[in-house]
């Protein structure tokens, strides 16, 4: 019985390693062997996750024709890789890929780092920050004295709870947005959101338009719906959204959902003007392609003077084509996994409809902790705490990269919780593989794109700051003289995987 649960076509494997970019080697410097360094290639996409594990290889003739090379390359590279236990083989079944053994199994998204690797590794791999105490505490306590009539029921409120979604909806009022409760479904979480609203419009096979790149754990969670996502290239810069190509694509690719970030845009910090929301708004209604907003980073602006443009769903008041997604977790904590959708009342009914066969509703108490932000003013106040850590810790991190690191390039966003940072020609796939060596873990720039794009990026988010930063930028830059240097890549397993 074959060992392999999926494959990797060869066009397929040779596109994921023509996006590998590699600085031009200066005076000296050795190359590695052409099977080497298509060993080397091959293993860090493994590592990466871009290529799973237990995934069936093309067959040595197959690659050797895709990538132009001699059979007894790619022979000599799989040789190689079995060697170093990233690739298992049997007569009649092929080659698969595979983890040595003491090695984690790689996670395809930007999971924390556990906690026990905190001492010796600073982690810029997520974008959170710790709770803004003593908002939480407080919020916890004032949701236990409201927690005893609640007890006395059965508990599952599918849509949230009444009180909550009367109050988010109040808030999309004030906002200028009339919005009634049966508009408002509490989900757990922004991914809970995103997920319900792939599962309702688009199933297995449907197209999804996406920014590209986008944030890593949603295009995820979209592949393992079963989406074929299809890539709208971002602007340069903070500039934003191309609309006159969002309008072809739409038009061209049909695809029945569109996902974007236009407050604070992860990764890049763009923030999209008032016309860009309308047009794309426009487009959208025109294709017929329902436009999910993603507000989880809306109220993260970090300077003064920052005017925000009015929501996307300002600019679709029959509620026909926007779907909003808001959530706790970026603007307060993490850990409060209280997120909410905001749709036409149909649409909210068919999601709770299909809760039922999912997780049945979000967690009474955390739902009760935000509702006592909400009313209190404790929010606002929580809010205004997470936003000068925020640009506290942006400001030390964007002084410390310019210094250690005075290639790369970026534009400092006004707003959200990443850095997205041109890496000066080095592979960011490399960079994260070296910074394991080094203590500091860092997103490379294909976990943000789709097929193997931003291979030149890495992001760095605003979780750190002071002595920690400086720290930070001091070991990317270690991380970038071992790229630089080639001893990454050499066939060396590394320590820990990159998330």
């Amino acid at each position: 019985m074959a060992q392999w649960t999926s494959a990797v076509g060869a066009g397929q494997l040779a596109r994921l390693l023509g996006s590998q970019q590699d600085r031009p080697a200066g005076p000296g410097t050795r190359r590695p062997p052409a099977y080497r360094a298509l060993a080397d290639g091959i293993r860090l996409l493994v590592l990466e996750g871009r290529v799973p594990v237990a995934a069936r290889l093309p067959a040595e003739r197959e690659l050797a024709m895709a990538l132009t090379v001699s059979r007894t390359t790619v022979a000599a590279a799989y040789e190689a890789l079995r060697a170093e236990g990233f690739l298992e083989s049997r007569r009649g079944a092929g080659s698969w890929t595979a983890v040595p053994a003491g090695n984690p199994l790689p996670a395809r998204g930007l999971e924390p780092l556990p906690p026990e690797a905190l001492g010796s590794m600073i982690d810029l791999g997520c974008a959170a920050l710790p709770a803004p105490e003593p908002w939480l505490t407080r919020a916890v306590q004032g949701a236990l004295e409201e927690l005893p009539p609640y007890a006395h029921t059965h508990g599952d409120y599918p849509a949230g709870l009444p009180a909550l979604r009367a109050m988010i909806a109040e808030r999309y009022t004030a906002r200028g947005i009339p919005t009634m409760p049966e508009q408002i479904m509490v989900t757990t979480g922004a991914m809970g959101a995103i997920d319900a609203i792939c599962h309702l419009f688009g199933g297995r096979g449907e197209r999804i338009a996406v920014e590209s790149p986008s944030y890593a754990n949603i295009l995820q969670l979209m592949r393992e719906a079963g989406a074929r996502l299809v890539p709208v290239a971002m602007a340069e810069g903070l500039t934003g959204w191309d609309v006159d190509r969002w309008r072809q694509v739409l038009r061209d690719a049909a695809p029945r959902i569109a996902y974007v970030v236009a407050d604070f845009h992860n990764p890049t910090g763009a923030l999209a003007d008032d016309d860009q929301r309308r047009r794309l708004v426009d487009a959208a209604r025109s294709a017929g392609t329902v436009l999910v907003a993603d507000e989880t980073m809306s109220e993260l602006w970090l300077e003064e003077g920052v005017e925000m443009p009015r929501p996307v769903c300002a600019f679709d008041p029959a509620g026909s084509t926007v779907v909003t997604v808001g959530s706790a977790s970026k603007a307060f904590w993490a850990g409060m996994r209280i997120g909410w959708v905001r749709a036409a009342p149909d649409v909210i009914r068919s999601l709770v409809a299909a809760r039922a066969y999912a997780d049945l509703g979000t967690p009474v108490l955390e739902q009760l902790a935000v509702n006592w932000l909400f009313s209190t003013g404790g929010w606002e106040q929580a809010v205004q705490v997470r936003r000068e850590q925020a640009r506290h810790n942006r400001d030390a991190l964007v002084a410390a990269v310019r210094r250690e690191l005075p290639d790369w390039e970026f534009e400092v966003p006004r707003g959200g919780l990443t850095l997205w940072v041109r890496t000066g020609g080095l592979s960011g796939s490399r960079l994260a593989e070296a910074g394991e060596r080094v203590g500091v873990r860092v997103p490379s720039g294909p976990r943000f794109g789709v097929d193997g794009a931003f291979e030149g990026y890495v992001r760095l988010p605003f979780t750190v700051g002071g002595a920690v930063a400086e720290e930070a930028a001091v070991r990317l830059a270690a991380a970038a003289r071992l790229v630089e240097s080639g001893g990454v890549g050499g066939g060396e397993a590394p320590r820990t995987f990159v998330a």
